[in-house]
């Protein structure tokens, strides 16, 4: 599970990524009405991400952040200090509970783009009541839209005639 926060003048927005063993990806995104840290931000995604995986029966979690301080904190190795974490903390531990395995992991912020941009995406647009946007389908293409579309110019004949006709010339 990859998981971020985002704090800007325009809102706070959360981000999280489920990936199956398989690579099948489960994206979410959430605005929040509050206006909070961005390591409250980052507890938020990660509480997001772990009901998600509770929801979708995972047995064994791995947590990837690219928040030192969160991770460092929920591993025991640094102290909570913060009273506006303290509650976070302790409800990311209840939920671990609910997993066999839960592993916590610092990673770079570069390979937390997918997590960072979503919760970017959710802190940005503001969206008139509570409107639900369905999943996200994200694509990779190699070529230009109109690329394998065309199949017959507009005198009728098909993209390729004037080339053939060309060359039957020469």
């Amino acid at each position: 599970m990859f998981f971020d926060g985002a704090v800007n003048i325009k809102g706070v927005g959360i981000g999280a990524i489920l990936i199956s063993p398989t690579g099948q990806h489960h994206p979410a995104t959430t605005r929040l009405l509050f206006f909070c840290t961005n390591n409250v931000a980052e507890y938020e995604a990660r509480i997001m991400g772990m009901n998600m995986a509770v929801d979708l029966d995972v047995q064994e979690l791995l947590i990837m952040d690219d928040s030192d301080l969160i991770i460092q904190q929920l591993q025991g190795e640094w102290e909570t200090r913060d009273i506006k974490l303290i509650p976070y903390r302790q409800h990311v531990e209840d939920i671990s509970k609910q997993f066999k395995s839960v592993e916590f992991k610092y990673i770079p912020r570069f390979h937390n783009e997918l997590a960072d941009a979503l919760a970017t995406l959710a802190s940005m647009l503001l969206y008139p009541g509570n409107v639900h946007i369905d999943q996200l389908k994200i694509q990779v293409r190699e070529r230009h839209g109109y690329c394998n579309v065309i199949e017959m110019e507009p005198d009728g004949e098909p993209w390729y005639h004037d080339i053939k006709r060309f060359l039957k010339i020469k």
